[in-house]
């Protein structure tokens, strides 16, 4: 249900027809328009596109799980922030929480806009081959690209 209290109106109730600030509140209550759920159904896609089979996480707080073979995929996503740094340095957390299994074919992904590869490739590279992440970088444009360790 959309009140007049969620869109741009003045303290009586009145609208005030502000169409920019009233789609962006729309847009958040209506569904899918978070820069997270764009990060999130690109890798989606490409992961379908390289072969893997997105299946239900078996972690509820996990954004995207998907298997390949004996492999397993599972991923944190993260988009658009003002402070990306913290913003990446919880994903880390949020997926070392979530390394439950010992097993080497279980690997782990961290999913960033481009505004924010910076931020996470501050965790060198072989501490996170240690680990068993990856780092994935979607793009304005929603293209895939697996950043080097």
């Amino acid at each position: 249900m959309v009140r007049a209290a969620d869109l741009d109106a003045d303290g009586r109730g009145w609208l005030r027809r502000n169409a920019k600030a009233d789609l962006a509140v729309l847009r958040r209550l209506l569904g899918r328009a978070g820069d997270e759920d764009r990060v999130t159904d690109a890798f989606r896609t490409w992961l379908l596109a390289e072969g893997w089979t997105p299946v239900e996480p078996t972690d509820r707080w996990t954004d995207l799980e998907a298997v390949r073979g004996e492999g397993r995929l599972i991923c944190e996503a993260k988009g658009r922030t003002r402070d990306k740094g913290i913003d990446a340095d919880i994903a880390y957390g949020q997926l070392l929480r979530r390394m439950t299994s010992q097993d080497a074919r279980t690997r782990y992904a961290l999913v960033v806009p481009s505004s924010s590869v910076k931020a996470v490739e501050r965790v060198p590279g072989h501490v996170r081959d240690l680990l068993r992440i990856e780092v994935y970088e979607v793009t304005d444009d929603h293209e895939v690209r697996r950043l080097p360790a």
